[in-house]
């Protein structure tokens, strides 16, 4: 998957074209930011249809490599123009169109694994959708006030990661994080292991008490 210092550039590429390239058209356009995963990648959920497989961009029948280029050059190629969604959060990725993207393949293809590995546990978990938001660029859903979800890494944790976090925090040795609970996505192979951290985030949330200011 490539060494700590691809993984971390690479998620902040991929996020960079999440936000400006693929929600921010998609704002514009037809009126949503929601992303979704997909076998390989992830996408947009309305037009314009675009996506992410791998290393590349994908814009109809058209593949644009997305290493070296600018996020205002892959907009070009795919027939938009990069730039984030305006006026609905002031959070993002920090990306600008004129960055360059700098991509490794390998650290591509595990950090989508890991999304691709978390819909299935998590459309599994809630019987819904899971949406993949551009602002932070993590994969979730929300049940009874708890959120779920897998993101590729941020300043809480360089690496793919999964987490649970109650709207209200909870009290007990399951809560390692300031927002919930989180697991490496390393340590989590399979769908089980996966699927297994969600129930016992579930259960947890439900039993242990709210913990107290």
């Amino acid at each position: 998957m490539g060494n700590d210092v691809d993984l971390v550039e690479t998620r902040r590429a991929l996020h960079g074209v999440a936000e400006l390239v693929l929600a921010g058209p998609q704002y514009r356009q037809s009126g949503t930011i929601r992303l979704a995963v997909r076998a390989g990648g992830f996408c947009t959920t309305e037009r314009p249809d675009l996506a992410v497989e791998g290393a590349v961009l994908v814009a109809g029948s058209a593949r644009i490599p997305l290493d070296g280029a600018t996020f205002a050059a892959l907009g070009a190629a795919a027939g938009v123009e990069a730039g984030a969604p305006q006026g609905l959060y002031e959070e993002g990725g920090g990306a600008r169109p004129g960055d360059v993207a700098t991509v490794d393949a390998g650290a591509a293809g595990y950090i989508e694994e890991c999304f691709v590995r978390g819909d299935a546990a998590l459309t599994w978990l809630g019987q819904v959708r899971p949406v993949l938001w551009p602002e932070h660029f993590d994969l979730g859903i929300t049940l009874d006030e708890v959120n779920y979800g897998v993101s590729p890494g941020d300043g809480h944790l360089a690496e793919p990661y999964a987490y649970v976090g109650p709207w209200k925090a909870r009290a007990g040795d399951f809560w390692n994080a300031p927002f919930g609970a989180t697991r490496p996505m390393r340590l989590l192979p399979d769908a089980g292991a996966l699927r297994g951290f969600f129930e016992e985030g579930r259960a947890r949330s439900a039993a242990d008490p709210v913990q107290r200011p």
